[in-house]
Protein backbone atom coordinates (compact mmCIF):
# COMPACT_ATOMS: atom_id res chain seq x y z
CA UNK A 1 0.00 0.00 0.00
CA UNK A 2 1.27 3.46 -0.92
CA UNK A 3 -0.14 6.46 0.94
CA UNK A 4 0.17 10.13 0.13
CA UNK A 5 0.61 12.47 3.10
CA UNK A 6 -0.29 16.08 2.30
CA UNK A 7 1.12 18.39 4.97
CA UNK A 8 4.25 17.74 7.04
CA UNK A 9 3.81 20.05 10.02
CA UNK A 10 3.57 18.76 13.60
CA UNK A 11 0.67 16.38 13.13
CA UNK A 12 1.66 15.44 9.58
CA UNK A 13 5.11 14.46 10.80
CA UNK A 14 3.59 12.32 13.56
CA UNK A 15 1.25 10.56 11.13
CA UNK A 16 4.01 10.03 8.56
CA UNK A 17 6.19 8.38 11.21
CA UNK A 18 3.34 6.09 12.25
CA UNK A 19 2.55 5.06 8.69
CA UNK A 20 6.19 4.67 7.68
CA UNK A 21 6.69 1.91 10.23
CA UNK A 22 3.33 0.21 9.63
CA UNK A 23 3.82 -3.31 8.30
CA UNK A 24 0.97 -2.96 5.78
CA UNK A 25 2.24 0.32 4.31
CA UNK A 26 4.87 -0.18 1.66
CA UNK A 27 5.77 3.45 1.01
CA UNK A 28 4.76 7.07 1.47
CA UNK A 29 4.79 10.12 -0.77
CA UNK A 30 5.07 13.32 1.25
CA UNK A 31 4.35 16.87 0.17
CA UNK A 32 3.97 20.25 1.82
CA UNK A 33 3.58 23.92 0.90
CA UNK A 34 7.17 24.11 2.16
CA UNK A 35 8.90 21.59 -0.15
CA UNK A 36 12.11 21.65 1.88
CA UNK A 37 10.22 20.55 5.00
CA UNK A 38 8.66 17.62 3.14
CA UNK A 39 12.02 16.68 1.65
CA UNK A 40 13.71 16.73 5.06
CA UNK A 41 11.08 14.47 6.60
CA UNK A 42 11.10 12.12 3.62
CA UNK A 43 14.87 11.77 3.87
CA UNK A 44 14.64 11.08 7.58
CA UNK A 45 12.01 8.37 7.09
CA UNK A 46 13.44 6.85 3.93
CA UNK A 47 10.35 7.86 1.94
CA UNK A 48 9.69 9.94 -1.19
CA UNK A 49 8.97 13.66 -1.32
CA UNK A 50 6.80 15.17 -4.04
CA UNK A 51 7.12 18.80 -5.20
CA UNK A 52 3.37 19.38 -4.88
CA UNK A 53 -0.12 17.97 -4.47
CA UNK A 54 -0.51 17.29 -8.21
CA UNK A 55 2.28 14.73 -8.06
CA UNK A 56 0.58 12.89 -5.19
CA UNK A 57 -2.36 12.12 -7.46
CA UNK A 58 -0.36 11.74 -10.69
CA UNK A 59 2.22 9.33 -9.28
CA UNK A 60 -0.47 7.06 -7.91
CA UNK A 61 -1.39 6.27 -4.31
CA UNK A 62 -3.87 3.94 -2.63
CA UNK A 63 -5.04 6.46 -0.02
CA UNK A 64 -4.45 10.02 1.12
CA UNK A 65 -3.80 11.52 4.56
CA UNK A 66 -4.58 15.25 4.80
CA UNK A 67 -2.83 17.25 7.52
CA UNK A 68 -2.63 20.65 5.84
CA UNK A 69 -3.96 23.96 7.12
CA UNK A 70 -7.74 23.71 7.54
CA UNK A 71 -8.49 26.04 4.63
CA UNK A 72 -7.22 23.38 2.21
CA UNK A 73 -9.08 20.38 3.67
CA UNK A 74 -12.36 20.57 1.74
CA UNK A 75 -10.75 21.02 -1.66
CA UNK A 76 -8.34 18.14 -1.08
CA UNK A 77 -11.11 15.86 0.21
CA UNK A 78 -13.09 16.58 -2.94
CA UNK A 79 -10.12 15.96 -5.19
CA UNK A 80 -9.38 12.64 -3.52
CA UNK A 81 -13.04 11.62 -3.75
CA UNK A 82 -13.12 12.39 -7.48
CA UNK A 83 -9.99 10.25 -7.82
CA UNK A 84 -11.71 7.36 -6.02
CA UNK A 85 -9.28 7.45 -3.09
CA UNK A 86 -10.01 6.83 0.61
CA UNK A 87 -9.04 9.78 2.80
CA UNK A 88 -7.98 10.34 6.38
CA UNK A 89 -8.33 14.03 7.26
CA UNK A 90 -7.57 15.94 10.41
CA UNK A 91 -10.55 17.86 11.78
CA UNK A 92 -12.39 19.87 10.69
CA UNK A 93 -13.53 19.26 7.12
CA UNK A 94 -13.87 23.03 6.70
CA UNK A 95 -14.28 26.06 8.92
CA UNK A 96 -17.84 26.66 7.73
CA UNK A 97 -20.93 24.59 7.11
CA UNK A 98 -21.27 25.24 3.34
CA UNK A 99 -17.72 24.04 2.72
CA UNK A 100 -18.27 21.02 4.94
CA UNK A 101 -21.54 20.04 3.28
CA UNK A 102 -20.05 20.44 -0.21
CA UNK A 103 -17.09 18.19 0.62
CA UNK A 104 -19.39 15.58 2.15
CA UNK A 105 -21.57 15.63 -0.95
CA UNK A 106 -18.51 14.93 -3.11
CA UNK A 107 -17.53 11.97 -0.92
CA UNK A 108 -21.05 10.57 -0.97
CA UNK A 109 -21.38 11.00 -4.73
CA UNK A 110 -18.08 9.22 -5.30
CA UNK A 111 -18.87 6.50 -2.76
CA UNK A 112 -15.42 6.80 -1.21
CA UNK A 113 -14.21 6.70 2.41
CA UNK A 114 -13.56 9.76 4.55
CA UNK A 115 -12.25 9.05 8.06
CA UNK A 116 -11.92 12.08 10.32
CA UNK A 117 -9.15 12.61 12.86
CA UNK A 118 -10.96 12.77 16.18
CA UNK A 119 -8.27 10.90 18.10
CA UNK A 120 -10.03 10.94 21.47
CA UNK A 121 -12.27 8.14 20.20
CA UNK A 122 -9.14 5.96 20.30
CA UNK A 123 -7.99 7.01 23.79
CA UNK A 124 -8.27 4.27 26.43
CA UNK A 125 -9.83 6.60 28.99
CA UNK A 126 -12.62 7.83 26.73
CA UNK A 127 -13.24 4.28 25.49
CA UNK A 128 -13.58 3.16 29.11
CA UNK A 129 -16.06 5.94 29.82
CA UNK A 130 -18.14 4.99 26.79
CA UNK A 131 -18.20 1.37 27.94
CA UNK A 132 -19.26 2.41 31.46
CA UNK A 133 -22.13 4.51 30.11
CA UNK A 134 -23.30 1.93 27.59
CA UNK A 135 -23.15 -0.89 30.17
CA UNK A 136 -25.35 1.08 32.58
CA UNK A 137 -22.67 1.20 35.27
CA UNK A 138 -23.39 4.85 36.06
CA UNK A 139 -27.16 4.50 36.10
CA UNK A 140 -29.08 7.41 34.67
CA UNK A 141 -26.51 9.94 33.51
CA UNK A 142 -27.34 13.41 34.81
CA UNK A 143 -24.20 15.53 34.39
CA UNK A 144 -21.15 15.57 32.12
CA UNK A 145 -18.23 17.96 32.50
CA UNK A 146 -15.64 18.24 29.73
CA UNK A 147 -12.60 20.47 29.52
CA UNK A 148 -9.63 21.15 27.28
CA UNK A 149 -6.87 23.42 28.57
CA UNK A 150 -3.80 24.26 26.49
CA UNK A 151 -0.67 25.12 28.44
CA UNK A 152 0.28 27.91 26.06
CA UNK A 153 -1.47 29.71 23.19
CA UNK A 154 -0.86 28.82 19.55
CA UNK A 155 1.26 31.06 17.29
CA UNK A 156 -0.34 34.44 16.72
CA UNK A 157 -0.49 33.87 12.95
CA UNK A 158 -2.56 30.71 13.49
CA UNK A 159 -5.42 32.37 15.37
CA UNK A 160 -7.16 34.05 12.40
CA UNK A 161 -7.00 30.72 10.51
CA UNK A 162 -8.17 28.48 13.36
CA UNK A 163 -11.89 29.18 13.28
CA UNK A 164 -11.92 30.20 16.93
CA UNK A 165 -11.84 28.41 20.25
CA UNK A 166 -15.13 26.56 19.84
CA UNK A 167 -14.40 25.25 16.32
CA UNK A 168 -10.69 24.56 16.81
CA UNK A 169 -10.42 23.29 20.40
CA UNK A 170 -13.80 22.45 21.91
CA UNK A 171 -14.92 20.63 18.77
CA UNK A 172 -12.99 17.63 20.16
CA UNK A 173 -15.06 17.77 23.36
CA UNK A 174 -18.29 18.07 21.36
CA UNK A 175 -17.40 15.02 19.25
CA UNK A 176 -16.37 12.82 22.15
CA UNK A 177 -19.39 13.93 24.19
CA UNK A 178 -21.63 12.52 21.47
CA UNK A 179 -19.48 9.39 21.12
CA UNK A 180 -19.28 8.57 24.82
CA UNK A 181 -22.91 9.26 25.71
CA UNK A 182 -24.57 8.18 22.47
CA UNK A 183 -26.78 11.28 22.69
CA UNK A 184 -27.21 14.39 20.55
CA UNK A 185 -26.94 18.01 21.69
CA UNK A 186 -30.26 19.85 21.37
CA UNK A 187 -29.36 23.36 22.51
CA UNK A 188 -26.44 25.38 23.86
CA UNK A 189 -25.62 28.54 25.73
CA UNK A 190 -22.02 29.68 25.38
CA UNK A 191 -19.83 32.57 26.39
CA UNK A 192 -16.17 33.52 26.27
CA UNK A 193 -13.51 35.78 27.72
CA UNK A 194 -10.74 37.65 25.90
CA UNK A 195 -9.01 39.04 28.99
CA UNK A 196 -5.73 37.37 28.02
CA UNK A 197 -3.19 38.53 25.44
CA UNK A 198 -4.37 41.12 22.91
CA UNK A 199 -3.79 38.74 20.00
CA UNK A 200 -7.08 36.96 20.79
CA UNK A 201 -9.09 40.17 20.63
CA UNK A 202 -7.30 41.20 17.46
CA UNK A 203 -8.28 37.87 15.87
CA UNK A 204 -11.90 38.23 17.00
CA UNK A 205 -11.45 35.19 19.22
CA UNK A 206 -11.51 34.40 22.94
CA UNK A 207 -8.82 32.75 25.03
CA UNK A 208 -11.30 31.07 27.39
CA UNK A 209 -14.76 29.70 26.66
CA UNK A 210 -17.58 27.85 28.35
CA UNK A 211 -20.74 26.19 27.06
CA UNK A 212 -23.77 24.66 28.73
CA UNK A 213 -25.25 21.94 26.54
CA UNK A 214 -28.49 20.04 26.89
CA UNK A 215 -28.58 16.52 25.46
CA UNK A 216 -31.64 14.96 23.86
CA UNK A 217 -32.39 12.87 26.96
CA UNK A 218 -32.18 15.85 29.31
CA UNK A 219 -28.61 15.23 30.51
CA UNK A 220 -26.74 18.47 31.19
CA UNK A 221 -23.17 18.92 30.01
CA UNK A 222 -20.61 21.66 30.36
CA UNK A 223 -17.62 22.12 28.10
CA UNK A 224 -14.87 24.61 28.91
CA UNK A 225 -11.57 25.47 27.30
CA UNK A 226 -8.68 27.87 27.65
CA UNK A 227 -5.48 28.60 25.76
CA UNK A 228 -3.66 29.77 28.91
CA UNK A 229 -3.40 26.94 31.45
CA UNK A 230 0.09 27.49 32.80
CA UNK A 231 0.05 24.36 35.00
CA UNK A 232 0.08 22.10 31.92
CA UNK A 233 -2.06 20.49 29.26
CA UNK A 234 -5.28 19.33 30.89
CA UNK A 235 -7.98 17.33 29.10
CA UNK A 236 -10.64 15.60 31.19
CA UNK A 237 -14.22 14.42 31.18
CA UNK A 238 -16.33 13.64 34.23
CA UNK A 239 -19.54 11.63 33.88
CA UNK A 240 -21.89 11.54 36.87
CA UNK A 241 -24.88 9.25 37.15
CA UNK A 242 -27.30 8.13 39.82
CA UNK A 243 -25.13 5.08 40.63
CA UNK A 244 -21.52 6.10 40.01
CA UNK A 245 -19.17 8.77 38.68
CA UNK A 246 -16.13 8.24 36.44
CA UNK A 247 -13.44 10.57 35.14
CA UNK A 248 -11.29 10.51 32.01
CA UNK A 249 -7.83 12.07 32.08
CA UNK A 250 -7.03 11.80 35.78
CA UNK A 251 -3.59 10.29 36.31
CA UNK A 252 -0.20 11.09 37.80
CA UNK A 253 0.45 13.62 34.99
CA UNK A 254 -2.77 15.61 35.30
CA UNK A 255 -1.74 19.23 36.07
CA UNK A 256 -3.75 19.62 39.27
CA UNK A 257 -2.71 20.62 42.78
CA UNK A 258 -4.98 19.82 45.72
CA UNK A 259 -5.42 22.29 48.58
CA UNK A 260 -6.56 19.50 50.92
CA UNK A 261 -4.05 18.46 53.62
CA UNK A 262 -4.41 14.80 52.63
CA UNK A 263 -4.83 15.40 48.90
CA UNK A 264 -2.59 13.86 46.24
CA UNK A 265 0.69 15.60 45.42
CA UNK A 266 1.05 17.73 42.27
CA UNK A 267 2.18 15.95 39.11
CA UNK A 268 5.96 15.67 38.85
CA UNK A 269 5.83 15.79 35.05
CA UNK A 270 2.52 17.29 33.89
CA UNK A 271 1.37 16.88 30.31
CA UNK A 272 2.63 19.69 28.07
CA UNK A 273 0.65 19.19 24.85
CA UNK A 274 -1.75 17.10 22.79
CA UNK A 275 0.88 15.17 20.84
CA UNK A 276 2.31 13.83 24.08
CA UNK A 277 -1.00 13.25 25.87
CA UNK A 278 -2.70 11.49 22.96
CA UNK A 279 0.29 9.80 21.29
CA UNK A 280 -1.12 6.25 21.51
CA UNK A 281 -4.54 7.44 20.32
CA UNK A 282 -3.05 9.14 17.26
CA UNK A 283 -1.24 5.92 16.37
CA UNK A 284 -4.39 3.84 16.90
CA UNK A 285 -6.51 6.01 14.61
CA UNK A 286 -3.97 5.68 11.77
CA UNK A 287 -3.80 1.93 12.30
CA UNK A 288 -7.59 1.90 12.04
CA UNK A 289 -7.43 3.87 8.78
CA UNK A 290 -5.09 1.30 7.24
CA UNK A 291 -7.56 -1.41 8.24
CA UNK A 292 -10.42 0.58 6.70
CA UNK A 293 -8.50 0.97 3.44
CA UNK A 294 -7.83 -2.77 3.42
CA UNK A 295 -11.52 -3.49 3.96
CA UNK A 296 -10.91 -5.09 7.35
CA UNK A 297 -13.17 -2.83 9.45
CA UNK A 298 -15.90 -0.20 9.04
CA UNK A 299 -15.10 3.49 9.15
CA UNK A 300 -14.88 4.46 12.86
CA UNK A 301 -15.49 8.19 12.34
CA UNK A 302 -16.91 9.34 9.03
CA UNK A 303 -17.52 12.85 7.74
CA UNK A 304 -21.08 13.03 9.03
CA UNK A 305 -19.76 12.61 12.56
CA UNK A 306 -17.44 15.57 11.99
CA UNK A 307 -20.36 17.58 10.64
CA UNK A 308 -22.39 17.06 13.80
CA UNK A 309 -19.49 18.18 16.01
CA UNK A 310 -19.06 21.27 13.84
CA UNK A 311 -22.78 22.05 14.15
CA UNK A 312 -22.42 22.12 17.94
CA UNK A 313 -19.37 24.39 17.62
CA UNK A 314 -21.28 26.66 15.23
CA UNK A 315 -24.18 26.88 17.66
CA UNK A 316 -21.80 27.77 20.49
CA UNK A 317 -20.07 30.46 18.48
CA UNK A 318 -23.44 31.91 17.48
CA UNK A 319 -24.55 31.83 21.12
CA UNK A 320 -21.38 33.58 22.27
CA UNK A 321 -21.64 36.23 19.61
CA UNK A 322 -25.37 36.89 19.99
CA UNK A 323 -25.52 36.32 23.76
CA UNK A 324 -28.48 33.95 23.64
CA UNK A 325 -29.36 30.25 23.79
CA UNK A 326 -29.17 28.54 20.39
CA UNK A 327 -31.04 25.40 19.40
CA UNK A 328 -29.17 22.95 17.18
CA UNK A 329 -32.22 22.97 14.93
CA UNK A 330 -31.15 26.49 13.90
CA UNK A 331 -27.90 25.14 12.42
CA UNK A 332 -28.09 23.46 8.98
CA UNK A 333 -26.81 19.95 8.39
CA UNK A 334 -28.76 17.77 10.85
CA UNK A 335 -28.34 14.01 10.39
CA UNK A 336 -30.25 12.94 7.34
CA UNK A 337 -30.40 16.47 5.90
CA UNK A 338 -28.92 17.09 2.45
Amino acid sequence: MRIGVIGTGRIGTLHARTLSRHREVGSLILTDTDPARAQTLAHRLGETAAPGVDEIFRWGVDAVVITTATAAHAELIGRAARSGLPVFCEKPIALDLPGTLHALAEVETAGTVLQMGFQRRFDAGYAGAREAVRAGRLGRLHTVRALTCDQAPPPVEWLPLSGGLFRDTLIHDFDVLRWVTGREVTDVYATGSDRGPAMFREAGDVDTGAALLTLDDGTLATATATRLNGAGYDVRMELAGERDTVVVGLDDRTPLASTEPTGPPPADKPWTGFLERFGPAYEAELNAFVEVVRGERPNPCDGREALQALRVAEACERSRRERRPVALAEVPGATGAP
